[in-house]
């Protein structure tokens, strides 16, 4: 690509970043009460506003759509966000000075609610105390779908929050400041990931490469958490779908192409990404335990894995504070039983020090399977690459620490091309990646194909042809059997399909354009019904493909159906991210050959003292 364009494209995505700190504080949604006309008798303040910081923001990080009349009680009397139906509109609850009826008309003066309440005739509110200090007051339409929300504050009477719109039965579109992950969202620990995932491939005295616009692109879906993480819906959900297009296309692209004639030159040796891969992974760590929180991906697998081992039913009877955890597939709560016996559960969601321990040790281990996948591919120098990249890359700590399970994913995809050249053993890790969240399924048909590269060279020739089918669809077959046994032998295959694939079908949000904007549905139809035959048709087309043009079209498969989903979330970008690194890293030659001849022409123009050769010696399998 052209030098300018290379430049243009790095200097907008670099202005893009650095909106992660210029935007305005998170809340954007929330509205104080302004003065109006209207008397309101209310008793005086009897101390400052304040606004409301983000520790007393909701604890649960993923709302539900189609939200009713809130309960008015909650699971324990220690809940800050316990909504209670005062005893009397007229006086004032015991250990508050407001009445039900006061803090009502204080919210009928907020001017989205006099809106919202004037677009649905017969909306009549609710008032309910929220823990010990606050008031919720709650709008609803005729059909009782909640349409508004008002937070006040007891002692001042001052609205804290207000919200109408998705962003009432939507908590996690209210950009609540560290939601999801803590400090991680900080733009000091965000922005410096950023700089290290690309410092790497910054070219020196030499024109830029399509590569480091790619990197770029990965980066680019910063933007739009940028506007998420400040509740500007709006602007975050249209964004994310430029760069899962760009990549949809690249990664087409790169399967079309065997692979690079020369090889990939590093800014820094592979020694100091190795030194500074150490420092990550104990940064990683550390912030987790530190600061980080169990959104309820985590919890779910928690409990889960506790319903396994009391032999209670896996799929159904869930707690209230998580009633719809149980859509995952058996394989991701088999995978917490091991944390939650260690650790335990106290049937609550507290800090959940199980689920701590296994996002950590997920994300470790899918560090260890790259730097194994890429030694593989091309030698150890490629694998600390890849292992590098996954420890630097800002939405793989995000992943991290929100506790989720998306790692889990990963490394379960990863582990599949590491078995590219066994086919027994590649059917049983698309089988288990399935099986912990349903898309990787859409893998099977791609996979069902040794890569033509899949053994080193020198070794015996991959097993291909019918009888390697047969292997793989026979394990694939039998480690699904064996991973649904909890929901066979329970006899509820009816609630499992209604609690996952007909929730995960049936549920909005507007974090997609279908949920955001609505009125796509054929097109979304269409998108879904293509991404669907494109996996298919890999079965029977792209069939002599390499390693990396395996990895290039499972990332494809991959963005393809996250692009027609109506329920899409930035952990989803790690589902893609280590088949995007391979495509785009392991396609480069095999140097061994013209090493000498390539270091020549590097001193030769000047590059001797600034770019590394990677594996310059070739690969060591």
């Amino acid at each position: 690509m052209r030098p300018a364009a290379a430049r243009l494209a790095a200097a907008a995505l670099i202005a893009l970043f650095a909106l992660f700190a210029a935007l305005p504080p998170a809340g954007a949604g929330a509205q104080s009460a302004p003065a109006t006309s209207e008397t309101v008798d209310v008793p005086p303040p009897l101390v400052s506003s304040t606004p409301l910081g983000a520790a007393q923001a909701t604890g649960t990080a993923a709302g539900s759509a189609g939200s009713t009349a809130p309960a008015t009680t909650a699971a324990t009397s220690a809940d800050p966000n316990e909504l209670r139906s005062p005893p009397s509109p007229s006086i004032p609850p015991p250990g508050f000075r407001l009445t039900a009826r006061q803090v009502i008309a204080i919210a009928d003066g907020v001017p989205k609610i006099r809106k919202v309440v004037a677009e649905h005739p017969g909306a009549y509110p609710s008032a309910y105390t929220k823990g010990t200090a606050q008031w919720q007051v709650s709008y609803f339409s005729r059909d009782r779908s909640e349409i508004g929300q008002v937070t006040l504050d007891d002692l001042t009477g001052a609205v804290r929050e207000a919200w109408t719109g998705y962003q009432v039965p939507w908590t996690m579109a209210r950009g609540y400041e560290g939601a999801f992950g803590r400090r991680v969202n900080a733009w000091y620990v965000w922005l410096p990931l950023c700089v290290l995932f690309v410092a790497p491939f910054v070219p020196w005295r030499r024109r830029p490469s399509w590569l480091l616009v790619d990197l770029l692109v990965l980066l680019s879906f910063s933007v739009s958490l940028a506007f998420f993480n400040h509740a500007r819906i709006g602007l975050s959900t249209p964004l994310l779908y430029p760069p899962l297009l760009y990549l949809l296309v690249r990664m087409l692209v790169v399967a079309r192409r065997r692979g690079r004639p020369e090889p990939l030159r590093l800014l820094l040796p592979v020694s100091w990404l190795a030194v500074a891969l150490v420092f990550l992974i104990g940064f990683r760590v550390g912030l987790n335990v530190t600061n980080s929180n169990v959104i309820d991906v985590g919890y779910s697998g928690v409990i889960g894995a506790h319903k396994l081992v009391e032999g209670e039913p896996l799929y159904g009877g869930w707690p209230a504070d998580n009633a719809h955890g149980d859509t995952y597939g058996p394989v991701n709560y088999l995978a917490y039983v091991p944390f939650e016996r260690i650790f335990g559960w106290s049937g609550h969601w507290d800090d959940l020090p199980a689920a701590h321990a296994a996002a950590v040790v997920f994300d470790l281990l899918t560090i260890v399977a790259l730097f194994f996948l890429g030694r593989r591919i091309r030698g150890p120098s490629l694998g600390i690459v890849l292992a590098y990249l996954w420890a630097a890359f800002p939405f793989t700590l995000y992943v991290s620490n929100t506790n989720g399970n998306d790692s889990l994913v990963a490394l379960l995809v990863v582990c599949a091309l590491l078995a590219a050249a066994r086919p027994a053993a590649r059917g049983a890790m698309v089988a288990l990646a399935g099986l912990t969240k349903f898309a990787p399924l859409a893998l099977a048909p791609l996979l069902a194909v040794t890569p033509s590269d899949a053994v080193p060279k020198g070794g015996a020739a991959p097993r291909r042809g019918p009888r390697a089918f047969l292997a793989y669809a026979l394990a694939f077959a039998v480690v699904a059997a064996l991973a649904l046994l909890p929901v066979t032998l329970e006899g509820n295959w009816s609630t499992f399909f209604d609690h996952t694939f007909a929730f995960q079908r049936d549920r909005g949000s507007p974090f997609s354009i279908w949920g955001l904007w609505g009125g796509l549905d054929t097109v979304q139809t269409a998108v879904q019904l293509a991404a669907v035959l494109f996996a298919l048709s890999l079965l029977v087309i792209w069939r002599r493909r390499t390693l990396a043009q395996t990895a290039a079209l499972g990332a494809a498969v991959l963005i393809a159906l996250q692009l027609s989903l109506t329920y899409w979330f930035y952990l989803y970008v790690v589902w893609f991210l280590p088949l995007v690194l391979v495509a785009l890293l392991g396609r480069y030659d095999d140097p061994a050959a013209r090493a000498a001849p390539a270091a020549g022409r590097s001193a030769e123009a000047g590059g001797s003292g600034h770019e590394q050769l990677l594996d310059p010696v070739g690969a060591q399998r």
